[in-house]
């Protein structure tokens, strides 16, 4: 009853609600509504379950890309990590990651950039951490680009993200909603092909495993994550 409710109470904040914040304006929508609205959607319960499996991996100098409101700061191993960078072109979100920043005991950069262009030196990083923000990249491909161009000659790539369903009908309700669904999250696709986006990049994939999110709204919750390699 309580999942069934979930679902219900997220269809109507992502199709009704949402729209109707809208019409205040696009600049307050994103600077007041988008901020929170992620800080929400990536922090339930099954995306922090998914993140614990993959972030404590990271080892040595790290870049987090899309870092957004610092979800993920909790889970880095102090001991293995020298440092974080995180990258993300959003002032708002890179405030509330600041403040979570300050709860950790992490060397931790902020760094407000673009995915598609990272001020970072070539072949200089050990790991690099994307999770649920592949999704709102505008330019994927050019992004993971630029993972490869930054992480040294065996470097890992640890993702997690949701994408693209292997099953018709969701497919079809990702392929429509992505008419219009980015405009409202931030720019979250959830059709994106995760793993051909990773490969098409030079990268190759180690280690790689999917299910739908335990209690997850179905077109937004098909997950993907592993370990990937220069």
């Amino acid at each position: 009853m309580k999942k069934l409710l979930f679902k219900f109470t997220t269809y109507i904040g992502l199709f009704v609600i949402l729209p109707i914040l809208k019409l205040l304006g696009k600049k307050f929508y994103e600077k007041n509504v988008v901020p929170k609205l992620i800080n929400y959607l990536c922090g339930t319960k099954p995306n922090q379950y998914q993140r614990k499996k993959i972030v404590p991996l990271a080892v040595g100098d790290v870049v987090e890309i899309g870092i957004g409101p610092g979800l993920n700061l909790q889970y880095y191993n102090s001991e293995k990590v020298n440092k974080v960078i995180g990258i993300d072109p959003s002032n708002e979100l890179n405030e509330i990651a600041q403040k979570k920043a300050d709860k950790v005991n992490l060397n931790i950069e902020f760094n407000l950039s673009s995915a598609e262009q990272i001020n970072l030196m070539d072949s200089s990083f050990d790991s690099v951490v994307c999770t649920f923000s592949l999704c709102s990249i505008p330019n994927p491909e050019l992004a993971l680009s630029e993972i490869y161009r930054i992480l040294k000659p065996g470097g890992k790539y640890y993702f997690c993200e949701h994408g693209i369903s292997p099953d018709f009908l969701t497919r079809m309700l990702q392929y429509i909603t992505s008419g219009f669904y980015p405009s409202l999250s931030g720019g979250c696709h959830a059709n994106r092909d995760i793993i051909n986006l990773i490969t098409s990049s030079g990268l190759v994939i180690e280690e790689n495993s999917t299910m739908y999110l335990p209690g997850s709204v179905k077109f937004l919750g098909y997950n993907y994550w592993g370990i990937a390699s220069r």
